[in-house]
């Protein structure tokens, strides 16, 4: 919206800013963050209020987090908050990408706090069917992939581009859609897995997220993807004000959900926050990349579908409980030790993610 004042400007005013998509990405951090400070504890009273006995915890979990009960769920309601209303003010609305991860982002949401009021209301860790949950993600990432095609260059259309070999584009054609839907609805959930602990999903979310916006401003930009020999995308250098409001939103929401947390973040936050990933990976053609720079969510998914499938075939676990954050509490380790050697490890991998644009 801000953008727009760029229309009352001869070139050397204060109006000129915001041309910059920097200046944009740094107005869109300052926004977010203090919306979350700002609403934050009053969104966890009213949640607290309305909840009653707040999110509902497994009985099959770690002993320590039957002190948890009676938290508050739902917390992602903060974060898409701060995210949405700076976004909106910040971004060009004329960018198809911006709209894109934006619906992909608010799409899951919905999902996502369905879930949330159906485990409340009924008390229970059972919420939406799912089927259901998946059928919806599917179909919203299938529309999301379809259109991101349709606005990329001719050049790079239904092709999957691969990290390190600037040359390596592999036309895909008609299965860019279901690969697309799988990087989407796979982040999602795997953000999803990874939401156990205080604090364990938002700061890998918030590294990845910078990271995306990273390579979305460099990849958007024709001289700096000429100097690092990447794909230009024109335009996806937008999705750094995205990015940047995604920083502030989450570091806002972490104030409140760092250990002993005041506020979950539920399905509402978890399931949005990963199919925005998702959604900047496919826009950006950086798919791959995605995996690396959240490695951490791979490996969360990974456990649990190594996990079941053993269990089916053997009747016997590897892990002592999946997701594999919970494999660690289980042989003793703090939670505040996860935590932080969780975070540690995806700020590793972010900067192997980074490394990619150079080496090529």
């Amino acid at each position: 919206m801000f953008f727009w004042l760029t229309e009352f400007s001869d070139g050397g005013d204060v109006f000129n800013l915001f041309r910059y998509i920097t200046f944009r990405a740094g107005g869109a951090f300052a926004t977010a963050l203090i919306f979350g400070f700002i609403f934050g504890q009053p969104l966890i009273d009213l949640l607290r209020r309305r909840q009653g006995k707040g999110q509902p915890i497994r009985d099959d979990g770690p002993q320590s987090h039957i002190s948890k009960a009676g938290t508050p769920t739902m917390g992602g309601l903060l974060i898409l908050s701060a995210l949405m209303v700076s976004t909106l003010l910040w971004a060009r609305l004329d960018n198809p990408y911006v709209w894109i991860v934006v619906l992909v982002t608010l799409a899951f949401g919905l999902i996502g706090f369905a879930d949330d009021y159906a485990k409340v209301t009924r008390q229970n860790t059972k919420g939406v069917s799912g089927k259901v949950r998946m059928g919806l993600g599917l179909l919203i990432a299938a529309l999301a992939a379809y259109a991101a095609a349709q606005f990329h260059p001719d050049a790079l259309t239904n092709k999957l581009a691969f990290p390190v070999f600037k040359d390596a584009l592999f036309d895909i054609g008609i299965f860019f859609v279901p690969f697309g839907m799988i990087v989407i609805v796979g982040a999602a959930n795997a953000v999803n897995l990874t939401d156990g602990l205080d604090g364990l999903a938002i700061m890998p979310v918030l590294i990845a997220g910078g990271t995306l916006g990273i390579i979305a401003y460099v990849v958007g930009n024709a001289n700096f993807a000429d100097y690092l020999d990447v794909h230009f995308v024109p335009g996806t250098g937008e999705l750094l004000v995205f990015c940047s409001a995604l920083f502030g939103a989450g570091l806002g929401f972490l104030w409140y959900n760092a250990p002993p947390a005041a506020v979950f973040m539920g399905d509402t936050g978890s399931l949005a926050l990963g199919g925005a990933l998702g959604a900047i990976a496919v826009c950006t053609k950086h798919e791959i990349v995605l995996a690396i720079v959240g490695g951490l969510f791979v490996v969360e998914a990974l456990s649990v579908i190594i996990q079941v499938l053993y269990y089916k075939r053997t009747k016997r676990r590897i892990f002592l409980m999946a997701p594999i954050h919970h494999h660690f509490e289980k042989k003793g380790w703090a939670e505040p030790q996860i935590v932080i050697r969780f975070w540690i490890i995806s700020l590793i991998l972010a900067m192997i993610g980074l490394a990619t644009l150079k080496v090529r």
